[in-house]
């Protein structure tokens, strides 16, 4: 309860510079993550945009999966390097890119296409805001979620795959649900892992944060669709 009076002061000195400097170093990598991520964000918003235009139709589900955890794979191997800024807009372009024709199915296929869209763009905007002010504002330690986060990501993942072969309705909404929870959690974590000196590196938090979003976006829309399957 009471330090010990006897303690050496130099000790008492450095364990204070050293307080101070990992909540300075956590400053810096929480500056960096955001300012990444909303320059990750446009560059998103740019390809899926050139998408959209190009006209670019249905890709393969296999194939997106193979090219997005190969590029993730590429992050996490070079996030200790420049070549890292390269990889995480290489990965955040294609991300964005394969958005495109989803955007033109939901806009061709509803009457209130676009402003699905833009229901699903703004609360995934509020979602994030509300989750990361409150961390940032608690200062909680949310490493208690790892555990259960990578155990809904598991079942997440075999989902995901069982949805690419049986083609239900109320499965893809539960999936949509899951990954709402999952990215909801994950976005607790990671900023909880920045801000505690957990994550020292501001590309991998990027990433994650990044991946958080993009689900965030895509499962609110995909439930905005479902519950507006009368427009079609």
């Amino acid at each position: 309860m009471f330090s010990n009076r006897n303690e050496d002061p130099v000790q008492i000195m450095s364990r204070s510079r050293s307080s101070a400097g990992s909540l300075i170093a956590s400053h810096s990598v929480l500056k960096n993550t955001y300012m990444l991520l909303a320059l990750t964000l446009i560059f998103s918003a740019f390809t899926a945009f050139f998408a959209m235009a190009s006209g670019v139709g249905f890709i393969n589900p296999f194939l997106f999966l193979i090219v997005a955890m190969g590029l993730q794979f590429l992050i996490y191997s070079t996030a200790n390097s420049a070549f890292g800024l390269v990889a995480v807009f290489l990965f955040t372009g294609f991300m964005g890119f394969t958005l495109g024709p989803l955007l033109n199915t939901v806009i061709a296929n509803f009457a209130n296409g676009p402003q699905l869209i833009m229901t699903a763009l703004g609360g995934t905007g509020l979602i994030f805001l509300a989750l990361s002010g409150y961390v940032l504002t608690t200062r909680k330690d949310m490493s208690f979620l790892s555990g259960m986060l990578f155990a809904a990501s598991i079942v997440g993942l075999i989902a995901i795959v069982a949805g690419l072969f049986f083609h239900f309705p109320a499965l893809h909404l539960a999936i949509s649900a899951l990954f709402m929870l999952i990215s909801s959690g994950l976005i607790l974590f990671q900023t909880s892992e920045i801000i505690h000196g957990g994550e020292t590196n501001y590309i991998r938090a990027t990433l994650t944060l990044y991946v958080s979003i993009y689900n965030l976006f895509i499962s609110l829309l995909q439930i905005l669709m479902a519950f507006n399957s009368d427009d079609r």
